[in-house]
Order: structure tokens, then C-alpha cells, then sequence
């Protein structure tokens, strides 16, 4: 193999290094992601989708105050002694996965299925926010 094959092949790698060191000292992970994996990164986006999904502003109101209270809209929200986790708080987590196997970082996904419990356990969003209210818990 020649000297110039060589150098074209560390150049990159070098630059590649460089990048990763330049990261790495400034804080950044440089992960790769699955390209399958929906994630919601910001309060907003998953505001948005759950105005989608919950057309009726009473219902999208009480939803969007349990969800304040309970995670402050963070998907990836872990109660540190109950293990509850994301918008909802679901207890354990995993079952958010009857929902879809992206429940662990997909917004739309923990909607969904905090949106199932709301109406099944108490009927609407608005009557789980009438019971977190008297009772701080749903």
C-alpha cells in the first residue's frame, strides 16, 4: 500500500478524532441514534402534538395541567422513588408499551396511552384533573 493511500485514509479518521475530542471537551455525546427512533426533544413539540390529539380545549387543558404537573412535559421525566416515568408518570413505564414500542422517547406514544388511562379510569382528562386536584395524584 503507498504513503498517499495511507495518508487518504488517517486524514479522516484524524478528522474524526478531532471532532470527537473537540465534542467530548465541550460536553457533547456524539451518539447515533436508530433512525426508526421518534423522539420529541422540546415541551413544545410535544404541546403540539397533544393539541392534535386532544381537539377539545377543556379536555386538552385538564390533560396538559396533570401533564405540567407531573413531568413539566419532559418525555423522559423519572420520579427518582417510584420509577414512574414520562408526560403521564406511568407506573412502572413499560406500561406505556401497550401504546407502542417507542414509549420510552416518543411524545405521541405516552399521549396516547395517558390519554387511554384518563378515560378509562375516570372518564375524561378533565375528571382525572378534578381527581389530581383533590387528591395531588391520579
Amino acid at each position: 500500500m503507498s504513503v498517499s493511500v495511507i495518508r487518504r485514509i488517517a486524514a479522516p479518521k484524524k478528522a474524526l478524532t478531532a471532532v470527537a475530542l473537540v465534542a467530548a471537551s465541550a460536553g457533547i455525546a456524539m451518539t447515533a441514534a436508530p433512525a426508526h427512533a421518534a423522539t420529541t426533544s422540546s415541551a413544545a413539540q410535544a404541546q403540539a402534538i397533544a393539541h392534535k390529539m386532544i381537539p377539545d380545549a377543556a379536555q386538552y387543558n385538564a390533560f396538559a395541567n396533570i401533564v405540567k404537573h407531573e413531568s413539566n412535559w419532559n418525555v423522559s421525566a423519572t420520579n427518582a422513588s417510584s420509577g414512574a416515568y414520562g408526560l403521564v408518570q406511568a407506573l412502572p413505564g413499560s406500561k406505556m408499551a401497550s401504546a407502542g414500542s417507542d414509549w420510552k422517547t416518543n411524545a405521541a406514544t405516552q399521549i396516547k396511552w395517558g390519554l387511554d388511562y384518563m378515560n378509562s379510569r375516570y372518564g375524561s382528562p378533565a375528571a382525572a384533573w378534578n381527581f389530581w386536584q383533590a387528591n395531588n395524584w391520579y
